[in-house]
């Protein structure tokens, strides 16, 4: 049985108007064969055609199964045993069977790349939480082959479920799945067929998942002409989440971002105190902020540095109790525009390509556009451009400071 049968006879809307095809610039894709106006409704999925945590439980094979594994597995983990097991049956599960047929054979996500091509967006977050990706994908695969696989070897050969097979099935969920946050819960679901639209900055979010039908709808993000390939927009994602979840970049994505991460060691002076103002101030001990090209050095970081470097004559200010919002003092705030600004030269310098050499092999076409390599350049390069950002913003606030003794030169 053909996916798209199996789906029109289940009652899905709109698959006729509606067309999978080769494009040059995005590969495979979805093309529309009739004009369409903005939101106008053009694919209905039916809840029962989704592969959900529920769809994998309510099995009456798989289901008693994994929900007797302890401890419980997650939902990534549900939903790629529930994809590893349809595509391993010979018979029976014909309609899903059909759609696992029609996913990528391969993934160009950055847990596949090897040492060479990830090493020229070393220094980047993507390049250790890839390291740390593998490193989890590694662990979680031997505690499903331990707790489950091994276990029962009747329907999990091991054969089809190796860890190559493992990782294919978490990229399928990671550039697949929708995820909708609902009153309840957050809902993660893959849709068969609407899981085939590219993504697009260019239109507007236009998939929606009705919890009272269950259904999966997606509307058109803007007007199309018949025979022009249609999009769905994933979000404002910047290119270390798209190369990590998706398996491609945008060139000069305004989406990038850099994940700074500040921290208060626990030896540190005042720390209790400290700690009280980071609850007071809505701020966590341990914190990440993200760094955009449109909000480089955004105030949550002073405020967190203010409070971070506090002497016992400041710790009890008004300032101080109120957030941290304003400066503190001209030693407050120059104490933490230095380690700002020497933290930032410090990151930049750990990169392994400079931001120039890499703009030199993406422009002059030593990384083939497309390929690995210009994927992670692209990423190493956005990360690169909001640092130096961050860094001009640091320096340009401490040259407004009074006049004082500067620790640090930059």
């Amino acid at each position: 049985m053909k996916s798209q049968e199996w789906l029109e006879n289940g009652g899905a809307k709109g698959l006729s108007s509606l067309q999978l095809e080769d494009f040059l610039d995005t590969g495979r894709g979805v093309k529309t064969l009739r004009s369409l106006k903005s939101n106008d409704l053009i694919l209905t999925i039916p809840g029962s055609f989704l592969w959900t945590v529920d769809a994998a439980i309510d099995d009456p094979i798989l289901g008693p199964v994994i929900s007797s594994v302890k401890p419980p597995l997650s939902t990534e983990d549900i939903l790629a045993v529930f994809l590893l097991f349809v595509k391993s049956q010979d018979i029976g599960y014909e309609g899903r069977k059909a759609h696992t047929e029609l996913l990528p054979k391969n993934y160009t996500t950055s847990v596949f790349f090897d040492d060479e091509e990830i090493e020229i967006c070393s220094g980047s977050s993507l390049y250790l939480l890839t390291q740390q990706l593998k490193q989890q994908i590694q662990s979680d695969y031997l505690q499903l082959l331990n707790n489950l696989f091994s276990k029962h070897l009747d329907l999990f050969p091991l054969n089809k479920f190796t860890k190559n097979d493992y990782m294919w099935a978490l990229c399928t969920i990671w550039s697949r799945a929708m995820d909708f946050q609902l009153p309840d819960k957050q809902f993660r679901c893959i849709a068969p067929f609407a899981d085939m639209f590219n993504h697009s900055l260019n239109v507007q979010l236009c998939h929606i998942y009705d919890p009272q039908s269950g259904n999966l709808q997606v509307l058109a993000g803007k007007d199309y002409s018949s025979g022009e390939q249609v999009f769905i927009n994933y979000g404002a994602v910047p290119n270390n989440r798209l190369l990590r979840l998706y398996g491609f970049v945008l060139p000069d994505n305004p989406h990038d971002s850099y994940d700074l991460v500040l921290t208060t060691h626990p030896l540190a002076p005042l720390y209790t105190q400290k700690v009280a103002l980071f609850a007071l101030a809505g701020l966590q001990v341990n914190s990440t902020f993200s760094l955009k090209f449109s909000d480089p050095l955004p105030s949550d970081v002073l405020r967190y540095l203010r409070i971070q470097r506090l002497s016992s004559s400041e710790i009890s200010t008004t300032a101080a109790k109120c957030g941290a919002k304003d400066m503190i003092s001209a030693r407050n705030e120059l104490e933490i525009l230095n380690a700002l600004i020497e933290a930032c030269e410090g990151i930049l310098d750990g990169f392994g390509s400079p931001l120039e050499e890499l703009q030199r092999k993406i422009a002059s076409g030593e990384y083939q556009e497309g390929s690995n390599s210009w994927a992670a350049a692209h990423v190493s390069v956005g990360e690169q451009k909001i640092l130096k950002l961050t860094l001009q913003k640091a320096k340009s606030l401490r040259s407004c400071l009074p006049s004082l003794n500067y620790d640090v030169i930059g």
